[in-house]
Parts: structure tokens; C-alpha cells; sequence
């Protein structure tokens, strides 16, 4: 992909990624600095200033590029509108995707915009205090896989430090091995994610968690703040031979890593059924509506 006046995202292009997120927090999952580098090689994202707006556009392989939403404090449907010139005069189809429900109304009221549901890619949003609790009828399953665990295998719950890494990675490969990740290339693209993650955990915004279970990583998971009472929850794995662990690791990050936060993000289903079905389990407060949004005047 090839833009004129945008670069690929670099580490050290942290610093300005913060300081536009900070002044205008996303509410869509994709829309941080550290998601955006850890699966920098999946989506090779592009980008530059515009005035108090950060212009990102992505590309997957093989595939045409396409927009984010405009972040920071200023004007976002002019900076919208800017980005999908500067994507049709490089040749390219000029979609924005993944464009959250307030901006894309926005953008379609100005007659200049048409928007589409992408519900695939919506985002499933929890109260954090359930997850926590895992309250009444509603949790009565989750909680008890979660006491099943808790019965049947001794464990330590841990925050996750630099001296955890090692464990946290070969726990990773053991997962791929199980799950025969170099044959699918979206769990080969997702190890690669987790690699960069991890490797490059102190330089990040990311807390993690883990469940150990004889001195051995059997679950972990990685999150950051998205906005001042959001906290989105990017990873999560678990060893399935222990029956309960994902209730488990799911109950005790937020419990421990996310306290002050009231809401928790856990990312879209794309479009699985399965995917769905689980999301849904954990009773969503509601959902961040994401759009494609196609411009009219080019």
C-alpha cells in the first residue's frame, strides 16, 4: 500500500498516536495505539496528521485497502472526507470501515456519505461489575464453570510481569500446536499479534493476567484502557484441558486488572456463529455499532 504523505506505524510513533486518542477516546476496539502495532503485519497500517486528526488507513494481504475512523479533537467528518481523497487519488477504493454508530450518523448527514451496518465487526460491551460478580440467574452457568475450576485444580492467579513472558509465550506455542496454527491463517496472523505483543509488553499500554497452574502459564489474558471507564480486552487464551479455565481467567482479570472500569470491551464475533453464541453468553450491556461508510463525492 502506498499513500502519499503517510508512513508505516512504527514504536516510536507511540507519543503522537497517544496524544490524539487521549484528546478524542475511541469507543470502537481497534482504535489504540498498542492493537494497532501488534497487528501492524496482518493490517500494515498506514498513517499521518491532519491538523488535530490522525488519519490511519490498512490493508489486509490481498485485499483492497480501506480507512479508519479519523481520531483526536478536530474536525472528523472534514478529516473523513480528506482521507478518502487521499485513498482515491493513490488509486484505491475509498471506503472508511470499522467507523463507529456517532461518527457514520454524522457523516451521513451530511449528504456527502452513504453508511452500511458491518455487524460482524461490532463490539460486544459488558458491565464490569458482572463480569466480575457473575450475578444471579443470568451468570448462574458462567459461575458455575467457575467454581468447577476452582474446586477441581489448585491455581495462582498473577498479574502479568516481564518475568511471566517466557512462560506466557511457550504457553502460546503449545496452544498453536493444539490448534494447528501454521494451517490457518488467521490463528498464524493471530500468533504473530501475540508474539509482537508480548515481546514488546514494557514499551506498551497493555495489563495482562494469568492462571498458573504447577508453576506452568495454563491462561492468560491481555487488555488496556480504551477510554476513562472502558477497559477492551484484546486476548485471551486458555488451556481447554482444564475444564472451567476460560470462565475463569475471563472472571479473574476484570476482577483484578479492571476494578475502576465500568464497562469492558470484548472485541466483535466477525460474523462466527460460535463466536457469537459465546459473546452473547456473558450478557452484553450493549453493543458499539460499526459502520462502512462510502463517500459520495468521489
Amino acid at each position: 500500500m502506498r499513500l502519499e504523505g503517510y508512513k508505516h506505524l512504527e514504536l516510536s510513533d507511540k507519543e503522537v498516536f497517544t496524544r490524539h486518542l487521549r484528546a478524542g477516546p475511541p469507543a470502537i476496539s481497534e482504535l489504540t495505539f498498542s492493537n494497532l502495532f501488534m497487528w501492524r503485519h496482518h493490517y500494515q497500517p498506514h498513517w499521518r496528521e491532519d491538523d488535530d486528526c490522525l488519519l490511519v488507513a490498512a490493508c489486509l494481504e490481498g485485499d483492497e485497502p480501506f480507512g479508519l475512523p479519523p481520531a483526536g479533537s478536530g474536525d472528523q467528518v472534514r478529516a473523513a472526507e480528506t482521507l478518502c481523497r487521499d485513498m482515491a487519488k493513490a488509486g484505491y477504493l475509498h471506503d472508511l470501515q470499522r467507523v463507529g454508530e456517532d461518527l457514520a450518523l454524522e457523516l451521513e448527514a451530511t449528504g456527502r456519505f452513504s453508511i452500511s451496518l458491518d455487524r460482524g465487526n461490532s463490539d460486544y460491551v459488558y458491565l464490569a461489575s458482572e463480569l466480575a460478580e457473575l450475578p444471579g440467574r443470568r451468570f448462574h452457568r458462567k459461575k458455575n464453570h467457575f467454581n468447577k475450576f476452582v474446586k477441581n485444580f489448585p491455581f495462582e492467579y498473577r498479574p502479568l510481569g516481564a518475568e511471566m513472558i517466557r512462560l506466557v509465550l511457550d504457553m502460546q506455542e503449545n496452544w498453536c500446536q493444539l490448534r494447528d496454527c501454521d494451517q490457518d491463517p488467521g490463528l498464524a496472523s493471530e500468533d504473530r499479534a501475540i508474539w509482537e505483543a508480548l515481546t514488546n509488553y514494557e514499551h506498551l499500554d497493555y495489563s495482562g493476567g494469568v492462571i498458573l497452574i504447577d508453576g506452568r502459564v495454563e491462561a492468560f489474558s491481555l487488555g488496556e484502557p480504551l477510554s476513562p471507564d472502558t477497559a477492551v480486552i484484546h486476548i485471551e487464551k486458555g488451556n481447554p484441558d482444564f475444564d472451567g479455565i476460560y470462565a475463569a481467567i475471563n472472571k479473574l482479570f476484570v476482577t483484578n486488572a479492571w476494578s475502576g472500569m465500568t464497562y469492558i470491551n470484548r472485541e466483535q464475533d466477525l460474523g462466527l456463529s460460535g463466536l457469537r453464541k459465546a459473546k452473547e453468553s456473558y450478557q452484553p450491556n450493549h453493543l458499539v455499532n460499526k459502520y462502512v461508510v462510502t463517500p459520495n463525492f468521489l
